[in-house]
């Protein structure tokens, strides 16, 4: 028994978006690359897959077994991927609690709005400041006082 899942369109993704289901065609999959994790130094493969429904287009990234699994002009299910900011632009990606499988519908891929293209200003944070600028200060520990050494 399939639960109730709703769907979102590509269109409606935003740089913020959290647990997306969507149904979506691949127009393309790049070629694979290899990586070096920066925790545990093991190789990797990353591969981005141009992905898009009615309403628009986005760049997927797939990890490892999941490039051979995926194919242009086949149709995929991903449930609870998310959206994230790569050198200021949007990816979809599946991470530990995503999935995808293919499925048998026919979805038409609007590539002309990919949101893959735009460039988005991501949130810096100061590395050593808090708040309107001002550095950030330890303050004294209960009983001590700001006493300049002579």
């Amino acid at each position: 028994m399939e639960e109730d899942v709703e769907f979102i369109s590509v269109g409606d993704l935003t740089p913020t978006s959290r647990r997306v289901n969507l149904k979506v065609k691949v127009v393309n999959v790049g070629e694979a690359r290899e990586v070096v994790s920066r925790r545990d130094g093991s190789t990797h493969r990353v591969a981005e897959a141009l992905v898009g429904d009615e309403t628009g287009s986005i760049l997927l990234t797939l990890w490892d077994d999941a490039i051979s699994n995926v194919s242009p002009e086949t149709s995929l299910k991903i449930e609870n991927g998310y959206v994230s900011l790569f050198r200021g632009q949007m990816r979809l990606n599946l991470g530990r609690y995503g999935s995808f499988e293919v499925i048998d519908e026919e979805i038409e891929a609007n590539v002309d709005n990919n949101l893959s293209e735009n460039v988005y200003r991501q949130p810096s944070i100061p590395r050593f400041s808090f708040g309107q600028g001002e550095p950030y200060r330890r303050k004294p520990r209960r009983g001590q006082r700001n006493r300049r050494r002579r």
